[in-house]
């Protein structure tokens, strides 16, 4: 049976959406593995995003009810910083678990994070630093990428987002759009989650 990873997401003008494919591509690399994407419920009104200029939610990709969490064997949250720290909509979703929490229906899955900020001292370790206190009153296992990025970790010639805790992007003014490099982490990611999920779904059988 196949190993099956859930990326969920919340994401305004796109660049959340952007690393979510990609990431998508990199735990689908992975065999055995089936990777799916799902979007966090929306709670602004159609006119506030309208407002903001917002861009229309990325078709083909559905809600995600919080009972669906229990089907994945893994799960990777990704989302835009507010102030350093998870978006309303996300935490609106997770509050929508408490059932899920009561009867421990997420505690030892696997668990990671990928964000975006406006820019570089924005939150790309705060957001996902203060986004683990969800995870871990579900009993999840969260699962940083670390450095097995490898040298893309260490690049200093370029604005770039991510961190040991997951891939990331720079959303600057909303003109920019994840670079190469960036996409490359979150594809990295999407296969090292991938395989420890796996690897642990394996190791429970």
């Amino acid at each position: 049976m196949a190993t099956k990873i859930y990326i969920v997401y919340y994401s305004t003008y796109g660049h959340v959406a952007t690393l979510a494919e990609e990431i998508q591509r990199g735990a689908a690399s992975v065999t055995g593995v089936e990777a799916t994407l799902w979007q966090v419920p929306e709670t602004l009104s159609g006119e506030a995003l309208a407002k903001m200029g917002a861009p229309p939610k990325r078709a083909g990709v559905p809600a995600i009810a919080p009972a669906e969490l229990v089907e994945a064997d893994g799960v990777l949250f990704g989302f835009p910083t507010r102030f350093g720290m998870l978006p309303a909509q996300l935490k609106a979703f997770l509050d929508g678990t408490s059932d899920l929490w009561c009867e421990q229906r997420l505690a030892g899955k696997p668990a990671g994070i990928f964000c975006s900020t406006g820019c570089q001292g924005g939150g790309q370790e705060t957001t996902a630093l203060t986004a683990i206190t969800q995870l871990v009153h579900h009993g999840m296992l969260f699962v940083p990428v670390g450095y097995t990025f490898g040298a893309g970790m260490f690049e200093m010639g370029e604005v770039k987002g991510g961190s040991p805790y997951g891939a990331g992007t720079i959303a600057g003014d909303g003109s920019r759009v994840p670079t190469p490099l960036e996409l490359q982490q979150a594809f990295h990611q999407g296969k090292y989650f991938a395989g420890i999920a796996k690897k642990l779904k394996g190791a429970a059988a």
